[in-house]
């Protein structure tokens, strides 16, 4: 399958990811023509990097990708779920945090002046996948043909098929202000029992797993999910990062997080705050490398 290898991965043990602006005078010929020329095939230890391109890229390509959005905005009773669009996204991985700081490095270098650094977020595992508040981080998440199904596209023309978009919101918590709730408030938070992940059926309707549950939505809102969680300083939370074959599941999904259906928001939102928000093409892969003929100028 020509999907870039890091779109169906596991979640890694450590990874960073950059958010990346085209720069004042760059190229975006020259910037697309350096980011196909880089190996990611497994032999040339290229599996260790995910690459998404943004809108912005594309339109300065003279380019279309069909389904290629930004970010929505919104704004709720209290907080607000910002656009933050760039031009690229990478994400880096490894078992080694060293190898990961100079595999950044060496691609920022091949990149070169074409680009600014907007976002640097260093994440790593928790627990084998539980979110910092100690809930574990997506449950039900669609495995084998299924995550094939809802992360990847089967149609469309040269350079279509195979890739995926991905979506990435950055989130801040405040583990003081959630650790102040009771046990029984925390559960209802999330909708789920800590001790044994079970879904309460008594949870409110503000439960997060009420807000975000699939299956319940027409046509369902499947996506594969890979968060992690971040730390920077004092500061902490969870980086979510959701695979699709299209944008519409997570649009979905925010939409009610957000109250926009029925007015009701999301517990999540009592204890977290997202601080970004991007969408991202992943561009499938031929021999090794980027497929990108999707952005032939038309």
């Amino acid at each position: 399958m020509p999907v870039q290898p890091g779109v169906l991965s596991p979640v890694p043990r450590d990874a960073r990811f950059i958010e990346l602006d085209l720069a004042p005078g760059g190229s975006a010929g020259v910037l697309l023509s350096r980011l196909a020329a880089l190996d990611l095939s497994p032999q040339g230890h290229g599996d260790d990097l995910l690459i998404g391109i943004g809108r912005s890229l594309v339109l300065a390509a003279g380019a279309d990708v069909p389904g290629l959005d930004v970010h929505p905005h919104h704004v709720g009773p209290g907080f607000e779920v910002p656009s933050t669009p760039t031009a690229l996204w990478l994400r880096v991985v490894g078992e080694d945090r060293g190898h990961i700081l100079h595999r950044s490095r060496q691609i920022l270098a091949t990149l070169g002046d074409h680009v600014t650094v907007a976002r640097v977020i260093d994440c790593f595992r928790y627990r084998g996948g539980d979110d910092l508040s100690g809930y574990e981080d997506g449950t039900e998440n669609p495995v084998g043909d299924d995550a094939i199904a809802a992360a990847v596209c089967q149609e469309g023309g040269p350079g279509m098929q195979g890739s995926s978009f991905v979506a990435a919101q950055q989130w801040v918590h405040d583990l003081d202000a959630f650790e102040r709730k009771s046990p029984t408030e925390r559960d209802h938070t999330f909708g789920r029992r800590i001790s044994d992940n079970e879904e309460l059926e008594d949870a409110p309707a503000s439960a997060h797993v009420k807000r975000t549950a699939q299956e319940d939505f027409e046509p369902e809102a499947f996506m594969v999910r890979r968060s992690m969680p971040w730390t920077d300083g004092p500061r902490m939370g969870l980086l979510f990062i959701a695979f699709g074959k299209s944008f519409d599941a997570y649009t979905a999904v925010l939409r009610r997080m957000v109250g926009l259906d029925d007015g009701v928001t999301d517990g999540l939102f009592t204890f977290t705050r997202p601080i970004s928000g991007g969408f991202w093409w992943c561009p499938p892969v031929r021999d090794g490398r980027l497929d990108l003929r999707a952005l032939e100028p038309r």
